[in-house]
């Protein structure tokens, strides 16, 4: 079990998300930064798109109430263990009783943290994470509460077993093993963000569709994990209508009644009747997701093959990750079995 001792400020639990729902109106959620979440996964030798703890600052304070191994990924919010310091992107061997606490936001919006075996809480339509409009799924539907203890699967594999044999003595209460998941490449400064034109681009003004190109956009702080509200020059369109609603999905940009923009994000709804003009590319969402109010950046329209071709270079990095960590387990397991 793992303890919840201080509640945070939207903490859930969030896996890859469910899908097959949206035309019953109920959107896949999941994780906001979905890169983060498999890294911090195949960190621990979970599956990759296992359920986490989604976490904000401030974030909730934990107590591991057994042994185990952690993986943080994402956002750094300056993390320690019993006032030990430690690093994202790399697998930790937690000793029990630790208190896990998150000290100031170093960088990023969102921390994932990643608990081998992964969360044993109950599915719901499939699916691990939190929907909080439908109050299902997660921990009871619902952020993370103070006295709330979340079960962890049991793993008891040739890993589990030499790691507590290894650390059965240690004095060290956070203890990270030697390697670390190098995820530069899945990551910019977030000052340029790439979307690709939808149905209703064309319909802005030409000089509206300049200014889309053009000028500096900033995250309003109505930034939340169904949508992100713009501030920046307002757009308009060549003729204002009144249009019928339509699909939407996570990245869809849509043009508001006032003339500014809204990035639609993990929980967004399912239909929506306001112009979409662009959809921010895949391999950019895990950017987008560790933007902070206030940040600004740009959007620069890319072809649709371009938008393929990042995603899949991102995909392949992080299955090269995946396979470099399994190579980095069997060397430490037969390192550690002589």
């Amino acid at each position: 079990m793992i303890q919840v001792i201080q509640q945070g400020l939207l903490d859930t639990i969030q896996d890859g998300g469910r899908y097959g729902y949206q035309h019953l109106g109920i959107n896949p959620g999941g994780a906001m930064d979905r890169a983060a979440m498999y890294v911090a996964n195949i960190l621990v030798g979970n599956d990759p798109e296992a359920a986490v703890i989604e976490l904000h600052f401030p974030a909730a304070v934990l107590l591991f109430e057994e042994d185990t191994l952690i993986a943080l990924s994402g956002g750094d919010f300056g993390a320690m263990v019993n006032e030990q310091p430690l690093d994202i992107n790399q697998p930790i061997w937690i000793s029990q009783l630790s208190i896990l606490r998150f000290t100031k936001p170093v960088s990023g919006a969102r921390c994932y943290l990643a608990i081998r075996g992964g969360l044993n809480n109950t599915p719901w339509l499939g699916s691990h994470s939190t929907h909080l409009k439908a109050g299902a799924g997660g921990f009871e539907g619902r952020k993370l509460q103070k006295n709330d203890r979340i079960p962890v699967n049991h793993v008891d594999e040739d890993i589990d077993k030499a790691l507590h044999q290894k650390y059965l003595h240690t004095t060290q209460l956070g203890t990270p093993l030697p390697w670390r998941a190098d995820v530069r490449d899945l990551y910019s400064d977030g000052s340029v963000i790439r979307v690709v034109t939808s149905l209703e681009y064309p319909e802005l003004t030409p000089a509206s569709q300049s200014v889309f190109t053009s000028h500096l956009f900033t995250l309003s702080e109505q930034c939340d994990r169904m949508g992100y509200r713009l501030k920046g020059p307002a757009l308009h369109m060549v003729h204002e209508q009144e249009r019928l609603s339509a699909g939407i999905t996570r990245g869809t940009v849509q043009l508001l009644p006032d003339g500014h923009l809204i990035i639609l994000m993990a929980d967004h709804q399912t239909t929506g009747g306001y112009p979409r003009i662009a959809h921010v590319v895949s391999a950019d969402l895990p950017i987008l997701a560790q933007l902070l109010p206030h940040s600004k950046f740009i959007f620069q329209i890319i072809p649709h093959d371009e938008a393929e071709e990042l995603l899949i270079a991102a995909e392949q990095h992080l299955h090269f990750l995946q396979n470099a960590c399994n190579l980095r387990w069997q060397e430490w397991l037969q390192h550690n079995q002589k």
